[in-house]
C-alpha cells in the first residue's frame, strides 16, 4: 500500500532545530526522524511514500535528491574521491514522491491535495512524523479490514509528563492530581488507514480530525487501533530522550533489526 506521511508543519515547539530544519528532518541519533518513520513502513513491505511536504519542504528535497542522506550510510571511495560506491543503501527499494501542498495548509486539505496520486488504491497507509512505535502494523491492518469501516488510527496513552488536576464540586478544591500517563486517556497517535471512501468525507478546507473524523463518527465508520508504546518527538527534550534510546541500543521502534541481534541507528 502506498504511505502518505504529512512533513509541512511549523514544528514551532522544536524551536531548538525548527530555524534551521523542518521538524521532519529533526535527527534522531544519525537519522531524522522521518527515516525513522519510514524505515517503519518498509519493514512492512510498504515503500511507495508520498510526502505531503509545506514548511521547509525545499529542504526535504534536498534530502533525498542528495541520496538520502548517504553520509549514513557504508560507502566504498575511489579514483581520489571521484567514485563513491555504497556498500548498504536504506532506501534502494523505496519510491518516493514529494508534493508541495502549502506553507499552512492543514492536513485534511493536503490528503486531498494528493488524492489523484492514489488513484487506484482500494486502501492506504497515512501518518504524522514525528511519532514512533513498534506496534504491529500487519495486524493492524488486518483488524481494519475485518472491521470493514473506513478509517481507523493508531489510539496510545499520552508520554507527556505533565499532570491531570481533577476537582471536587466547589470547581477550586483539588480532589486528585496524577500524571496524564497514569490516567484512563487514550490519544489519536495517527498511524492512519483509510479505504479510497475516506476523500467522501473530507470538504474543502476540512482538518483530518475536526472535521471529516466527525462524520465518520456519525456513520460508525471509524475505529481506533488500542497500542501503547508510542514515542513522540515535540519538544526538544523529548528529542534528546529519544537520540539517548538509539546510542544506548534500546530503540523498541526499530523493528527492522529485530532478527539482527541489535540496533544499529
Amino acid at each position: 500500500m502506498k504511505v502518505v506521511l504529512f512533513c509541512g508543519g511549523l514544528g514551532t515547539r522544536l524551536r531548538d532545530y525548527s530555524t534551521d530544519v523542518p521538524k521532519p528532518l529533526v535527527p534522531i541519533g544519525y537519522r531524522p526522524i522521518l527515516w525513522h518513520v519510514m524505515k517503519y513502513y518498509a519493514h512492512f513491505g510498504h515503500k511507495d511514500f508520498i510526502l505531503c511536504l509545506g514548511y521547509m519542504g525545499d529542504k526535504i528535497k534536498q534530502y533525498f535528491l542528495n541520496g538520502q542522506g548517504s553520509m549514513a550510510d557504508d560507502f566504498t571511495m575511489s579514483d581520489g574521491g571521484r567514485t563513491i560506491e555504497l556498500v548498504r543503501n536504506d532506501s534502494a527499494d523505496w519510491r518516493v514522491t514529494c508534493i508541495d501542498t502549502g506553507l499552512r495548509t492543514n492536513i485534511g486539505t493536503r490528503l486531498k491535495l494528493v488524492q489523484d496520486h492514489l488513484a487506484g488504491e482500494e486502501m492506504f497507509l497515512a501518518n504524522y512524523t514525528d511519532g514512533l512505535t513498534n506496534m504491529p502494523l500487519d495486524k493492524q491492518i488486518e483488524a481494519f479490514k475485518q472491521s470493514g469501516k473506513t478509517a481507523c488510527f493508531m489510539s496510545s496513552r499520552p508520554s507527556q509528563t505533565f499532570h491531570v488536576v481533577t476537582f471536587r464540586d466547589d470547581d477550586s478544591s483539588v480532589e486528585s492530581i496524577r500524571f496524564v500517563k497514569d490516567c484512563s486517556i487514550w490519544i489519536n497517535a495517527g498511524y492512519f488507514i483509510f479505504t479510497k471512501d475516506i476523500f467522501k468525507y473530507i470538504n474543502q478546507g476540512d482538518d483530518l480530525v475536526l472535521d471529516p473524523f466527525q462524520r465518520l463518527i456519525a456513520q460508525d465508520q471509524l475505529m481506533a487501533y488500542k497500542y501503547e508504546p508510542f514515542w513522540a518527538m515535540d519538544t526538544f527534550k523529548e528529542q534528546q530522550e529519544l537520540t539517548d534510546m538509539v546510542m544506548q541500543g534500546n530503540a523498541p521502534w526499530q523493528v527492522w533489526q529485530e532478527d539482527k541481534g541489535g540496533l544499529l541507528w
